[in-house]
């Protein structure tokens, strides 16, 4: 992106009347409407729904389904649960 159409960018995004931005919460904005403007959003798009996908479900489900080990050991288990003591 060329330094004219940044320093417009960057004045459009934060110059929002009523809008309050801090440090952090610009910083992460920026880029983001950068790759809106250069037309690369929809690659970053993918790129990221691959990124979150080995994040939050391959990791989660690397060992088989959680909830049907967790009703196969509450279905085998001898013990009862414990019963809630009233207060």
């Amino acid at each position: 992106m060329i330094e004219s159409a940044c320093r417009h960018q960057i004045k459009d995004s934060m110059d929002i009347t009523g809008a309050r931005w801090t440090i952090r919460g610009s910083e992460a904005a920026l880029p983001l409407g950068c790759l809106y403007i250069s037309g690369d959003w929809d690659e970053y798009w993918q790129f990221d729904l691959q990124q979150e996908h080995k994040r939050n479900h391959l990791a989660l489900y690397s060992s088989g389904i959680p909830l049907i080990k967790q009703v196969l050991k509450a279905r085998c288990s001898t013990i009862p649960p414990p019963l809630p003591m009233p207060v």
